[in-house]
């Protein structure tokens, strides 16, 4: 645990498996040449790298050398925004892996908010410091608030903004609990809320090996990728939830509900109800 913001996952590494037989060594050798390629393209692409449609490919090529298809909203399409010439639009996202950061920005190059940790990453760390995420100092309590105006600032500019709420890493898509501050900045910049889902799957069958959770290393995880059969990573863009025009008694607590419901397997809401309406509220997981 690096401060009071951070989360406990009860998933370990052991939580990563293979859903199919894993490839060959020969089938993990090539991957890793064509994976290791992909990746000095990118890094030596400087600060180009951040232009929208180089990232997305990028991206999109990085997954392809690792074997992983993309299913998800064709890229380029805007389909995980809302482009109306008003506030960005906030992305929340279930984490499970460091795949999760390549899978969002090959379907749209948006801006991350991650913590620092991950600037530090091996590959995806460098992806994301070109790509302009804002990273976050989860040690110091004291930086919440300008965290949150800043990410304000920046859905109000209409920049839209992706990030993990959960705020650490769990082997499937239906666990763990929002952290509630991040909504606060959607409803100080009147921005709309996309909820997320990020699911994994092999050959079709629900698959923990893209999980990169607990102890687990940046290498370990990346050879149980290289090794694994036909991996798939979709991405599902829930209806937005609006918060422009809404009740001002609207609160974040509200808000990250029917978000975690969306994103963690419950039913979508494509809008957010004036209180004093409590179904939603009533309706939410109890650990939101």
């Amino acid at each position: 645990m690096n401060g009071p913001w951070d989360v406990r996952s009860d998933c370990t590494p052991g939580c990563a498996a293979h859903a199919l037989p894993p490839l060959p060594a020969t089938g993990v050798v090539r991957r890793s040449a064509g994976f290791a390629h992909r990746v000095r393209r990118a890094l030596t692409d400087g600060a180009r790298m951040a232009e929208p449609p180089r990232l997305r490919a990028h991206a999109g090529a990085l997954l392809d050398a690792l074997g992983i298809s993309l299913d998800g909203p064709p890229p380029g399409t805007g389909a995980l925004t809302c482009p109306d010439g008003g506030p960005g639009t906030l992305l929340v996202v279930n984490h499970i892996s460091w795949l999760d950061i390549p899978a969002l920005l090959a379907v749209e190059p948006v801006t991350l908010l991650a913590k620092r940790e991950v600037g530090g990453w091996p590959v995806v760390g460098g992806l994301a410091r070109r790509a302009g995420t804002h990273f976050i100092d989860r040690t110091d309590p004291r930086k919440l608030p300008h965290i949150v105006r800043e990410l304000a600032d920046l859905l109000a500019s209409g920049r839209s903004v992706a990030v993990f709420p959960q705020a650490t890493t769990w082997c499937t898509a239906d666990r763990g609990a929002f952290r509630r501050a991040t909504f606060q900045a959607a409803l100080d910049a009147g921005a709309p809320v996309r909820p997320v889902t990020v699911t994994y799957t092999q050959q079709g069958l629900p698959s923990t090996v893209a999980a990169f959770c607990g102890e687990d290393t940046f290498l370990a995880s990346l050879r149980r990728v290289l090794a694994a059969r036909a991996l798939t990573v979709r991405v599902t863009a829930h209806p937005a939830l609006t918060t422009a025009g809404r009740d001002p008694g609207l609160d974040r607590r509200e808000l990250a509900a029917l978000a975690a419901r969306a994103v963690l397997g419950g039913r979508p809401s494509t809008s957010v109800p004036p209180r004093p309406v409590a179904a939603p509220v009533r309706d939410a997981p109890a650990h939101v």
